[in-house]
This record gives structure tokens, C-alpha cells and sequence, in this order.
């Protein structure tokens, strides 16, 4: 893959996953999300949900543009866009509305578990504007935190029933998944899951470290797999989608799966490069 369509993949992605994402919050396709992050910051009193999910979405809806502008200006602009709407969501991690507690601090399923896949578009961010300041072994381990983060946070939270049975009008929907409840219990079912998630994740974090393309590209695609499956939840889950507002909650909670796919094509693309300079540095 040549760096400029790398570069114009990612920056597609992330865009119009940004642009549906906003559309939805525009139209109200989750006013508890936006609840929960004006009780954060002490504004439910100041701004109404309706017109707070306009604001918001709408900003959101300017970074989209400006990630595909041209102008350098502009591009400066997107990425601190980028930046401030990751920390905006981030921040609010520190609320104990997001976690449970009795697990041990997970996120909430949904809420918590939303939030920590903001992750994903800082180093998306920084790879896209200011690569140039970072070496490649940094931009190698920003994009694989998230991937790790999540896939390791989420396939942890699969061995507890309340994930197990949140995740099965997901997995029961699925012509790809739901074969494995005719197999197995529900909370085996989630239990392999979580093993699946944690394994090879594991085996990503190796394949990086010892720089060994192919047990990357197993354990890359393996991993994709995971953020590509969840993608088709949008068409087969009751209620993912909504012609009113374009996405629910629940459509908003898979969508933000595609900038995973984003860091780990620039992983891609940063260990296939490094393979190619070893190679040439050899001959």
C-alpha cells in the first residue's frame, strides 16, 4: 500500500464515520449520551439536551469537512479538532457513572465501553497531522494502544454475565455469530469471545515487538475481523439504525469500530514499510 492512499483511506474513514456519527447526534439518535457528558462538565442546567446534541454535532461535522480539506491551515485545524473531540469524551472516564465498581472498575457496558474507543483518534490524529515529529516505532505503539485497549478491556468484560447478556441481541442477530448459541451457552459463547479478543491481541502486541510480518498479519486481520464484524451489527441488530435519526445509541456504540480498522491499516502500512527498509538495508 503507497502512504498517500493509506493516508486517503484513513482520512476517508475517520471522516464519514465522523459525519454519520454527528448527523445522528444532531437528529437525537442518543440523548442519554449527551445527558451524561452535560452532567460531567455541570452545563444540564445551562443548555438543554436537544440543543447541546445540535452544537456538538454540528462541531463535529466541521472536523469531518476539514479532515478532508486541502489547505494546510485547515488541516491544522482538523487535527486539533480531532484532538479536543477524543479529550472532550475522554474526560469524562472520570466519572463513577462510568464504571462498575463491584467488577473491579469496568466501564458500564455501552457507556463506559463507548468512551474508551475515543482512544482510537488521538493517535489517528497525530499520525494523519504531525507524523513527521514522532518516529515510526512511536506512530507503531500510539495506533496498537487503543487496538489493545479495547480488544483487551471488552474481551475481559465477556466473562461476566451482564456483558454476556448484553452482547446477545448482537451476537443472536448475526448470520455470522449466531451459530455459536446453537453450540454453546450464552455465557460460553461471550467466554470464547473474550478468549478470542484476548489472544490475539496478545499475539498482535508480540508480532509488533519482534517486528515478524506474518504473525502480524494474522493477528492484524484476526483483530480487524473483530471491528468488521461489528460493523455488520448495523444491519442485522434490531434498532441499530433508525430512519429518523440514521443511528441509535447502538449504532453510534459500533460505528466508532472503524477507526480501529483505521489504526490498524497505518500498523499495516508502518510494519510492511520497516520490513521493506530492513530489506533494502540487507542488500
Amino acid at each position: 500500500m503507497q502512504h498517500k492512499t493509506l493516508i486517503n483511506l484513513v482520512t476517508g474513514l475517520t471522516a464519514f464515520s465522523l459525519f454519520i456519527f454527528a448527523l445522528s447526534m444532531m437528529l437525537g439518535g442518543n440523548d442519554r449520551y449527551v445527558q451524561t457528558l452535560l452532567t460531567f462538565y455541570y452545563l444540564d442546567s445551562a443548555i438543554s439536551d436537544v440543543l447541546a446534541a445540535q452544537l456538538l454535532g454540528g462541531a463535529i461535522v466541521v472536523v469531518s469537512a476539514l479532515l478532508v480539506a486541502r489547505q494546510s491551515t485547515l488541516k491544522k485545524a482538523a487535527y486539533w479538532g480531532l484532538m479536543s473531540i477524543a479529550t472532550l469524551f475522554l474526560v469524562t472516564l472520570l466519572s463513577e457513572a462510568r464504571w462498575i465498581q463491584s467488577h473491579g472498575g469496568f466501564p458500564v457496558i455501552g457507556s463506559g465501553q463507548g468512551i474508551i474507543k475515543y482512544f482510537a483518534l488521538l493517535p489517528i490524529a497525530i499520525y494523519l497531522f504531525t507524523r513527521e515529529k514522532f518516529s515510526a516505532k512511536v506512530h507503531l505503539w500510539l495506533n496498537f494502544f487503543p487496538v489493545a485497549l479495547v480488544l483487551l478491556w471488552i474481551g475481559g468484560m465477556k466473562f461476566l454475565e451482564l456483558e454476556a447478556k448484553g452482547i446477545e441481541p448482537l451476537v443472536s442477530h448475526s448470520p455470522f455469530m449466531s451459530w455459536l448459541y446453537d453450540l454453546f451457552s450464552v455465557q460460553m459463547a461471550s467466554n470464547l469471545i473474550g478468549i478470542y479478543d484476548i489472544f490475539f491481541t496478545a499475539l498482535l502486541g508480540l508480532a509488533l515487538f519482534l517486528r515478524h510480518k506474518p504473525l502480524f498479519l494474522v493477528s492484524a486481520l484476526a483483530c480487524g475481523a473483530v471491528f468488521t464484524m461489528t460493523q455488520t451489527f448495523l444491519f442485522t441488530t434490531p434498532g441499530a439504525l433508525s430512519a429518523s435519526t440514521l443511528l441509535t445509541g447502538t449504532g453510534q456504540f459500533v460505528i466508532k469500530d472503524i477507526w480501529f480498522i483505521c489504526n490498524l491499516l497505518i500498523l499495516y502500512y508502518l510494519i510492511n514499510d520497516q520490513t521493506h527498509s530492513n530489506n533494502a538495508t540487507v542488500q
